[in-house]
């Protein structure tokens, strides 16, 4: 199999595992004092409003965070600083062969693209980021429902 193939799978296996974690993350509740299925909803419900209103989160609304913003305006001045770097180192070695506006413009060009990639890197940071909170948030909910439905009397898995 060639490269290309075996990062192609490997993203799906990556992909699938992942998504396997994120729906295992909620406890399961067995009613250890023989609650009955509707009394196990209600204290679901009940859970779920204690839970929510004493950590503050809503895994509902926790795992779909913002997207990050995106556009010409995102990379917080990478590109031009690249460009501008790019530009000064240009000049300079354009002034020593003899031509520093040809200098400067290769080098701002080449400061913009190394500039594009730290801001696409900052950017998948960012998103690494976030992702990780959510989930630690959706945890902490989690904690807080399953300390809830242990004291109604539910073994918790």
């Amino acid at each position: 199999m060639n490269t290309m193939r075996w990062r192609a799978v490997s993203a799906v296996v990556i992909a699938a595992l992942a998504q396997q974690v994120a729906a295992q993350s909620k406890p399961i509740a067995y009613p250890s004092k023989g609650q009955s299925a509707q009394q196990q909803q209600q204290d679901d419900g009940a859970c779920y409003s204690w839970a929510k209103s004493n950590t503050g989160i809503d895994p509902a609304t926790a795992s779909t965070a913002p997207s990050p913003q995106s556009g010409p305006a995102v990379g917080g001045g990478e590109r031009v600083g690249g460009a501008a770097r790019g530009a000064a180192g240009g000049a300079v070695i354009g002034a020593i062969t003899g031509d520093a506006g040809k200098g400067a413009a290769i080098g701002a060009a080449a400061g913009t693209m190394a500039g594009g990639a730290r801001a696409r890197q900052n950017k998948r940071a960012q998103q690494a980021n976030a992702q990780a909170q959510s989930q630690g948030a959706v945890d902490t909910y989690y904690r807080a429902w399953a300390a809830c439905m242990q004291g109604r009397g539910y073994s918790i898995q």
